[in-house]
């Protein structure tokens, strides 16, 4: 699955019958009162299906964990990603990064997606949860341009903890809970620019606590 930086096709929406499931609804809206669209992130994960591939640029291991934390949990906060009308940002790490976040913890890189992430799910869907709601920022649309100009800035997750923004030569790189680990940095910016919820692709998982 490959992020896109505008959406052109239908909205969908996650409903959960059971298990988890992509329903189709109308056509995305194009502006809402304050003139930002409707489009939610759970739509621009949705657009090619679930699936893993050989592309590790690409973000299908953060929408496998977020069906998985659906499936098991339908009250989760993490099914914000899927209400356009709720303003949020969301950091979303490329498979890569899932792939250093399991060397990291196993001193093993694995070769194919659907591996990273039976290793990701094995932490437990507790802490899986806890992991994404760290990558979501409730209550603001925050832009690249935004991110830019908010060097120092500490934002408060959906998981309750704060990350720090850090700008050096026009990058913008987020400062997380583990000090030993490298810190992600944006690398593809304003996903879903136009609508309340916006999404920027990071390199590396960001830690809630020191791994």
């Amino acid at each position: 699955m490959r992020f896109r930086t505008t959406i052109a096709g239908g909205a969908t929406a996650l409903a959960l019958v059971g298990s988890l499931v992509v329903a189709a609804s109308g056509p995305a809206t194009a502006t809402s009162a304050r003139g930002l669209g409707t489009t939610s992130i759970a739509t621009v994960l949705a657009e090619d299906g679930q699936k893993f591939d050989g592309n590790w640029k690409d973000f299908d291991i953060v929408e496998a964990a977020v069906y998985a934390v659906a499936a098991e949990n339908p009250e989760s906060p993490v099914l914000a990603l899927a209400d356009g009308t709720a303003r949020l940002t969301a950091f979303a790490p490329s498979d890569k990064a899932f792939r250093r976040l399991v060397v990291d913890l196993t001193g093993t890189s694995y070769k194919s997606e659907a591996k990273v992430f039976e290793k990701v799910a094995a932490l437990g869907i507790d802490t899986v949860e806890q992991v994404l709601l760290y990558h979501v920022v409730p209550g603001a649309t925050i832009t690249a341009a935004k991110a830019v100009n908010a060097a120092g800035a500490k934002l408060k997750t959906a998981a309750g903890l704060s990350i720090k923004v850090k700008v050096a030569d026009g990058r913008v790189t987020l400062v997380d809970k583990d000090p030993d680990a490298t810190n992600p940095t944006v690398t593809v910016p304003d996903i879903n620019k136009g609508n309340k919820q916006i999404a920027h692709g990071i390199d590396r998982v960001l830690r809630p606590i020191d791994l």
